[in-house]
């Protein structure tokens, strides 16, 4: 035998021992007692992955890695490294004994297969494709089609079963009526509670988690189904989703409880099994390291963090907010809770340029508008004739976080200011939301409705902060689009209601919302199609009291679609055309004339306004609504669309912006008629094109 046939038989006994000795490896794994393998060198107290396959068996250009199985259908690929010099290179997978011809290409991280180019201690995970699943396989690998060679590979333990969704206990029926169905541990941090129960009669309660045999009061806090931190309120039946604040995972708690801090109370509880096999989460967990002393989580989105130096006091506001949104923060305008009206507030954004604090007065639940000559509602100190008394210090925006520190003085020379006290706890407010065109804060989209009180002047720093987490959440469904194209319709009744979540105004118009919107013939802002040449009236009940901030709304028809006129600048008053319901008088300025009696849909006693989005259509939504009008008759605002008008004109609020729509001018309601058949047709053809693929699929 040549020199070279002994190396040759050496090389393929060396192969048969590496494959003797991987089916060995792959026993041990198969017939541990321990379901989660770790990788060597993996920490117990590191992140949790899924379920651990093992190391890629490096044959051939430098292929290297951790895998992981996620759920059924995906892999996770920790570090891998390939140098990208195969020829005809795939993620290739099958169910034969070894990597060889018969197989099938998994495709990339990105859903393509491309051959694979170079790879450096990259992590991405890799689905297999038409729903094939992970035990009806038996090995990944990095091969070559084209020299049919296997450069690295893992395989998949016979008596494998990969992460999924575990079914766990039903809370125990203690008090307050609590109760559920089985919850569901959908992955690492996320629980669904089925057809949970709570009267809500608790004097301090929330979601409480912790370690132990059972619940008690060395728990902490767990975030509600929309991230709030406040006593929970009251449930019936409902099915929610529970996210586990920072990077605390399923396998770090015993227990999840209905439990009341007041009075050291576990109302129910239901017990966490150990060692789940469930999918990691997908929650991206941004840790966040404040440089004050102290500080306070307020919502899974928003911290506070202070310091007390001598007379002043520094504040840094750390919130996970859209590049457009504003953090506020302030000192309540009652002793006794925490109050929005009368507080003393800083508004703290960025924008593309840099940040800024600014001092806010709260007259009023309502934008600042000016009330027989004096501003009343949110409005900027320096307006209402106060100082800003906030000094800005840094400001930055970092991984989708806006951090935003500034200092004051504890006790203001300015009246307008609330003193900060350090021998007692301080009831604050906070809010979040986004600005509107001028910069000013909307009707905010998230706000506490219980009290919260926080000592400045504690002996030893405190801190219930975590890191910040996000999901991906898609937006919820709209509330149905209403257009009011009946050429007989010559009147409307204008009247005011609550403008809705996401699913309503907002959602509807792309608009901040300033909390209430013109309702038209009972609809929330339809669009209005109205025909040039025809007289048409609307019966106008906003508010005729000039003293309220929040109640005064005068209709008015211009071509701008924000409204809210009579806040405008004279420069931007110059800007747009008014068409009806404004006159001016011998100074040149504008005056309304469409001022009716209020007329309100309010919503019933006790009721939060935070759950609009929960009805999922607008008519269920108005049929919780209490409506109540003034006795008297409405103001009458009549007009005749012509030639000069534009085609689409907004009715809105004399005083507020955001609150109307669209008003479409048409020629002939035949082309509108042609229009929406048009329309009508082309959905249907478009659904019965899904239908048809469906049924191919």
């Amino acid at each position: 035998m040549t020199l070279s046939n002994k190396s040759g038989s050496n090389n393929v006994l060396c192969l048969r021992l590496q494959r003797i000795l991987h089916l060995f490896l792959i026993f041990l794994t198969c017939s541990t007692l321990l379901p989660f393998a770790l990788a060597e060198g993996e920490e117990e107290d590191g992140p949790y992955r899924g379920q651990y396959l093992g190391k890629l068996n490096s044959y051939h250009h430098q292929v290297s890695g951790d895998v992981y199985a996620v759920n059924e259908y995906t892999f996770l690929i920790v570090g891998f490294n390939y140098d990208g010099n195969g020829a005809d290179t795939f993620f290739w997978s099958g169910a034969s004994n070894r990597p060889g011809p018969q197989g099938f290409i998994v495709p990339d991280e990105h859903g393509r297969t491309n051959i694979l180019d170079r790879y450096h201690n990259k992590d991405f995970t890799l689905t297999l494709p038409d729903r094939k699943k992970i035990t009806e396989i038996k090995w990944l690998a990095v091969y070559d089609l084209s020299s049919q060679n296997n450069f690295g590979d893992v395989y998949i333990p016979e008596e494998f079963e990969p992460p999924k969704t575990q079914v766990g206990g039903t809370f125990s029926r203690r008090s307050h009526n609590v109760s559920s169905s089985s919850i569901e541990i959908l992955d690492s941090k996320t629980i669904r509670i089925k057809d949970f129960t709570y009267d809500g009669l608790g004097k301090r309660t929330f979601f409480w988690t912790g370690v132990g045999a059972q619940p008690s009061s060395r728990g902490s806090k767990l975030p509600d189904e929309r991230g709030y931190l406040d006593p929970i309120r009251q449930y019936n039946k409902e099915t929610i989703e529970l996210e586990l604040p920072g990077d605390k995972t399923i396998f770090d708690i015993d227990w999840i409880s209905v439990y009341d801090v007041a009075d050291s109370e576990n109302y129910g509880h239901v017990l966490i099994n150990e060692r789940l096999n469930v999918p990691p989460s997908l929650v991206k967990i941004t840790p966040f390291e404040f440089s004050l002393p102290n500080c306070r989580q307020l919502h899974k989105d928003l911290q506070v963090s202070w310091e007390v130096f001598g007379p002043q006091i520094t504040f840094q506001l750390s919130g996970q907010v859209a590049a457009n949104d504003y953090m506020s923060f302030g000192i309540s305008g009652s002793d006794t809770s925490s109050q929005m009206i009368g507080s003393d507030v800083v508004v703290a954004y960025i924008d593309e340029i840099r940040g800024y604090t600014i001092d806010y007065n709260i007259t009023s639940l309502a934008p600042c508008v000016q009330v027989l000559g004096q501003n009343k509602g949110v409005c900027r100190d320096d307006v209402v004739g106060g100082l800003d008394s906030f000094q800005l210090n840094t400001y930055s925006r970092k991984d989708g976080i806006n951090t935003i520190s500034f200092r004051r003085t504890l006790k203001s020379s300015d009246d307008g200011d609330k003193e900060i006290f350090l021998d007692r706890s301080n009831y604050v407010v906070w809010a979040f939301g986004q600005l509107d065109s001028n910069n000013e804060p909307a009707f905010h989209t998230h706000y506490p409705k219980s009290d919260i009180l926080i000592d400045f002047n504690t002996t030893e720093p405190v801190n219930d902060c975590f890191a910040f987490t996000k999901s991906v959440e898609m937006p919820p469904p709209l509330w149905e689009r209403t257009r009011i194209t009946d050429a007989t319709v010559r009147t409307f009744n204008a009247y005011l209601g609550p403008s809705g979540g996401l699913r309503g105004y907002q959602g509807l118009t792309g608009h901040v919302s300033s909390g209430l919107a013109w309702y038209i013939n009972g609809y929330m802002i339809p669009e209005l199609y109205l025909k040039r040449g025809l007289t048409y009236t609307f019966k106008v009940r906003g508010g005729n009291n000039p003293h309220s901030p929040e109640h005064y709304h005068p209709l008015v028809i211009t071509d701008d679609p924000q409204g809210g006129y009579d806040r405008l600048s004279d420069a931007k008053q110059s800007e747009v055309r008014v068409l009806a319901g404004v006159e001016f008088t011998r100074r040149g300025r504008p005056k309304p004339t469409a001022a009716g009696p209020l007329c309100l849909s309010r919503y019933p006693p006790k009721y939060d306004r935070r759950l609009d989005d929960n009805f999922a259509t607008f008519k269920k939504f108005n049929r919780s609504l209490i409506t109540e009008c003034v006795d008297e008759p409405p103001a009458l605002l009549e007009i005749t669309p012509n030639i000069t008008w534009p085609d689409t004109v907004y009715y809105n609020s004399f005083t507020h912006g955001n609150m109307g729509w669209k008003i479409h001018i048409v020629d002939s309601y035949n082309n509108l008629r042609s229009v929406a058949s048009s329309a009508t047709s082309l959905s249907l053809s478009i659904v019965l094109l899904a239908l048809c693929s469906l049924l191919q699929y």
